[in-house]
């Protein structure tokens, strides 16, 4: 097995090296590493639906789609996250044996937790590690999260979607009582002490060193990260069909908006409201259909057309708003 400490705490770049490492080499890994500010939605998910747009856009935080499925986690640099990837696909679904040696590790360092439910760490009750898998031909990829001393306020504030009712078939997030690691121990420490006693245990009698990734796998993983995991396409196209609805109330009047779309493309749009405009909205209609529904590919339609005669007294920014 290899010991891999990965010091990226690019969030591209980290689920990028988990996707190189399980579909690009043969040798089973254990790895440790950390994510700047960073929102992580399952592969089955519908990201607008999981966020706050508002919040991720004003702090900056990045959104990233992971190849396992799940509920959206929110990671920041005091979350540590692990990964296992092992040969042999009897152990897929096996998530409470990966959970195994974490524990055990934090039991050597005073703290009790329990397994709880599919795929939950708790303790106390309150969960501090969530954990997802996937299969690659005939290896299995194991990774979960662990609180150790992240600002919950800003997980609680990313992860909580505005006022907009979503219909589609996407995984849903469930919300949890959450802990952090380090308000339970014994023993003071960072989280960086933390990642290496965690290290030890994993490692104990292995006769292995921790390695860092090569200079070649830096360069496929920047590939990889590069042509996915940092690109709209992956991080909102890949999202299932879904409608939404939602409605605001501007200077100009109140405006209802329902629309649809597809591999991230809005399909079908309807505007609904007590507003005036001088032309018919139905032309408005149109020339948003087809467009990627992100902020910028709206704003340029919305340019292109001159909205303000379709909706008087609404500005470009509240337009968009209502839309994402």
């Amino acid at each position: 097995m290899r010991y891999i400490l990965n010091e990226s705490t690019d969030p591209y770049f980290n689920l990028a090296a988990e996707e190189y490492l399980l579909k690009h080499t043969d040798l089973e890994v254990f790895s440790l590493w950390r994510n700047d500010n960073a929102i992580i939605v399952g592969k089955n998910q519908n990201t607008l639906s999981e966020i706050n747009t508002d919040f991720v856009k004003e702090r900056g935080i990045r959104v990233v789609r992971r190849q396992t499925g799940g509920g959206a986690v929110f990671h920041d640099l005091g979350n540590l996250n692990y990964t296992f990837i092992v040969n042999g696909g009897d152990s897929f679904n096996d998530f409470k044996g990966f959970a195994k040696p974490i524990m055990e590790a934090l039991e050597q360092m005073g703290v009790h937790s329990e397994f709880s439910g599919r795929n939950d760490m708790l303790i106390d009750g309150m969960k501090f590690s969530g954990n997802a898998q996937c299969k690659h031909k005939d290896r299995v990829m194991h990774h979960g999260t662990l609180l150790f001393s992240s600002v919950k306020a800003d997980i609680s504030g990313a992860l909580k979607p505005r006022d907009i009712k979503f219909s589609d078939k996407a995984v849903k997030s469930v919300a949890s009582r959450i802990t952090n690691i380090s308000d339970h121990m014994p023993e003071r420490m960072t989280v960086l002490e933390f990642r290496d006693r965690i290290f030890r245990h994993i490692m104990e009698d292995s006769g292995k060193a921790i390695e860092s990734y090569t200079e070649d796998e830096i360069s496929e993983i920047m590939k990889l990260r590069d042509e996915k995991y940092s690109t709209w396409d992956w991080n909102y196209g890949m999202s299932p069909k879904y409608s939404q609805t939602r409605e605001m109330k501007f200077a100009g009047g109140t405006v209802e908006a329902t629309l649809e779309a597809k591999d991230g493309y809005i399909s079908e749009i309807r505007l609904y409201g007590d507003f005036f405009g001088v032309k018919d909205i139905s032309l408005l209609e149109d020339a948003l259909k087809g467009t990627r529904h992100r902020e910028e590919d709206i704003a340029g339609v919305l340019d292109n057309v001159g909205f303000e005669e379709f909706i008087v007294n609404v500005s470009k920014n509240d337009l968009i708003n209502l839309l994402i």
